[in-house]
């Protein structure tokens, strides 16, 4: 399993390093989205929770754009078909994919991030961004799955642009909220509050619960 799923995943990096048809419009999508809010809120900073709902949200509406095209290359070019004959776990292409989809969000936060900070922050906040990490690594595991998940059903359909965001946006209602308000204590304009616990745990719990679902119900929609 793990030799057949880092050679998609080598596959998908390639394609996107030739490409590159993917990151640039997310990463591109996500500055836009802070520009639009700097002028819109009609403020020069923001800070907690504003800050965070701001973040998070364009996060994941950037992360909409690439899980439509997770399993494009797969569905256009016959993959699919070629997988499911193949003597490997069909799991492997899942665990390929979402980490895949991770490798995208840590590289489109590595460009929103400080552009978010220069955008939208005061001085202040730019103290908790090393706690922020934390956050984020659990909030991506979530999308990552879900997200997944989410593609590979959409991508069987022909309305998958459509089918994505009404499938993904909802599953991830805990997400956002969790990460906001894990968040939130972070951006505070007159110094950073430690993060609440209870908030992480919620994520990592998201995290497991769909990644079993996951690893049950895979097999399933390749089948569909």
């Amino acid at each position: 399993m793990r030799s057949a799923a880092a050679a998609i995943i080598r596959k998908d990096l390639r394609l996107e390093l030739r490409t590159w048809e993917t990151l640039p419009a997310m990463a591109i999508f996500a500055v836009v989205c802070f520009v639009l809010f700097h002028f819109a809120l009609d403020r020069e900073t923001v800070e907690g929770d504003l800050a965070a709902g701001v973040l998070w949200m364009t996060l994941l509406f950037a992360a909409v754009l690439a899980i439509n095209r997770l399993f494009v290359a797969e569905r256009e070019q016959g993959g699919f078909d070629g997988f499911l004959m193949a003597p490997v776990d069909r799991f492997s292409l899942f665990l390929a994919k979402a980490t895949v989809l991770l490798v995208f969000l840590v590289a489109l936060e590595a460009i929103a991030v400080p552009a978010f900070v220069v955008l939208l922050l005061g001085p202040g906040p730019g103290q908790a961004l090393p706690e922020l990490l934390g956050v984020l690594l659990l909030a991506d595991l979530g999308i990552a799955v879900v997200g997944t998940l989410v593609g590979a059903l959409a991508v069987q359909t022909r309305a998958r642009d459509l089918i994505v965001p009404l499938l993904a946006l909802p599953l991830m209602i805990p997400v956002v909220i969790a990460a906001a308000q894990a968040t939130a204590p972070l951006l505070l304009e007159g110094g950073a509050e430690p993060l609440v616990g209870r908030w992480l745990i919620v994520l990592a719990l998201y995290d497991v619960v769909f990644g079993l679902l996951a690893f049950a119900l895979f097999d399933f929609l390749l089948e569909d």
